[in-house]
């Protein structure tokens, strides 16, 4: 009699072969070696112009004009911001723009703010179409308003005041429509109960809207102080004293006294312009990418 244990099938190990991933050919290591190169050559076209212009603002007049071109200049100077501060008043300038951005920016959001909030929660007569036309202000250009502002501010008596350098701009109908798709997302739930405990819509917004909403409130913070900082043409426009300028005409005020061949000091002159934005967009660059990406998901539900 043939015994149990002869008959037993042989013992099969338990071990799992893992399914075997995907394999990279050639091809595929050739496109990401492409998509890498095409990176690189982006950020160059970007990072070469800003390199030129931090060198060239702390070099001296010799070293900008040699030939070949010295990429490091071998002693950093400060006198060609000097020699700009000097040139143009940048004090007046400074002050100018800080009190435009911030009046201006705060105002911005805040509107911005309480027109999402009445999009997204409050019933009225023909809200949507409403909305559709603010949303159609987003397809005219800012310059088709300029002389109708003009004529509005000077009837007023605001040319050459910091109210009439702000007020034209404090609509935003960017910010609005990034806020309202951003609190039509929020759960209702929360709301509904805030209604139970008898929450106002002011308690509301201020208690539960805005903790919810803080990263695409603060990418509309952002986009309104760049675009305030950066404003040029209705500046130039309604101010006609140098005391009332702001930063973007005070270096082409700086242009036209120093001209062309002072590169340094012009550089100079740029470099106090582009610097504060450029740290501010450095430093709060994700608030503005999950901002604008939140909102583009819920736009396109």
């Amino acid at each position: 009699m043939a015994s149990p244990l002869a008959t037993r099938p042989p013992a099969v190990e338990d071990t799992a072969t893992p399914p075997p991933g995907p394999r990279r050919g050639p091809t595929s290591r050739r496109r990401n070696w492409w998509g890498i190169l095409l990176l690189l050559a982006v950020g160059l076209v970007f990072l070469i112009p800003l390199y030129m212009l931090l060198t060239t603002a702390f070099k001296t007049n010799a070293e900008i004009y040699t030939w070949p071109m010295k990429w490091l200049p071998s002693k950093l100077t400060g006198d060609n911001i000097a020699e700009a501060w000097e040139i143009a008043p940048f004090g007046a300038f400074i002050k100018n723009s800080l009190i435009v951005t911030v009046v201006g920016a705060a105002l911005k959001v805040l509107l911005a703010i309480f027109a999402a909030y009445a999009f997204a929660y409050l019933p009225f007569p023909a809200k949507k179409w409403l909305f559709v036309v603010m949303l159609g202000a987003l397809m005219v250009p800012g310059h088709v308003t300029l002389l109708v502002n003009y004529i509005t501010i000077g009837n007023m008596g605001m040319i050459n005041t910091y109210a009439g350098l702000i007020l034209p701009g404090v609509a935003s109908a960017f910010g609005t429509f990034l806020l309202r798709q951003h609190f039509m997302s929020l759960p209702s739930e929360v709301f509904e109960a805030a209604e139970v405990d008898g929450a106002g819509h002011l308690r509301k917004l201020v208690s539960f809207v805005l903790p919810m909403s803080v990263p695409a409130v603060a990418t509309v913070a952002l986009v309104a102080v760049i675009d305030e900082w950066n404003n040029f043409v209705w500046p130039l426009i309604i101010t006609n004293s140098v005391n009332m300028r702001t930063l973007p005409i005070g270096l082409m005020y700086l242009k036209s006294n120093e001209g062309l061949t002072n590169w340094g000091v012009l550089m100079s002159g740029t470099l106090i312009v582009v610097l504060p934005m450029l740290l501010v967009f450095l430093f709060a660059q994700r608030y503005i990418v999950t901002g604008l990406a939140g909102a583009a998901a819920r736009s396109g539900r």
